[in-house]
């Protein structure tokens, strides 16, 4: 089974606003960057993104590592939030329903189809991919304020 790394980051200018979100993959050396925006959005929506996008260019069955500075994303999975919103039928644990639930149900579907682990990573300091993706996922607001179009 082929390893993959992936580093992701969402951002937001005000939050709601402009957002952007950036991820590097790599795989066997080969390192890959995307990056996309949206007009009106969330630093949730975007970290989730991320992750989404990444996930959607991997054709077959991988061994996936992510890392990300989200601790939503990554304690969604790793504290098992997402398995007690599927079991409590998308309610919090305070009986709210689940923001971004469409994402979440993707984002889930997406891992199931790999061996996926999400590790926790510091944001804003030393790590070279976390910080090469948020600027990618800053650059990508610049690019969606300057245009006024939202793209992915």
């Amino acid at each position: 089974m082929k390893k993959v790394t992936i580093y992701t980051d969402g951002a937001c200018s005000g939050n709601p606003g402009p957002g952007g979100w950036g991820a590097v993959l790599i795989c066997d050396g080969v390192q890959k960057e995307i990056s996309g925006a949206q007009k009106d959005t969330t630093n949730n929506i975007m970290e989730i993104t991320a992750v989404l996008e990444a996930l959607k260019l991997l054709k077959f069955e991988c061994e996936v590592e992510v890392y990300s500075d989200s601790a939503y994303v990554v304690n969604a999975f790793n504290q098992k939030w997402l398995e007690n919103w599927q079991k409590n039928h998308w309610k919090t644990s305070s009986k709210e329903p689940v923001k971004n639930r469409e994402l979440w149900e993707e984002l889930y579907d997406l891992t199931q189809k790999h061996n996926t682990t999400f590790i926790k990573v510091k944001g804003h300091s030393d790590n070279e991919l976390n910080n090469r993706c948020d600027y990618l996922a800053t650059s990508a607001i610049k690019s969606v304020v300057r245009n006024g179009v939202s793209y992915k």
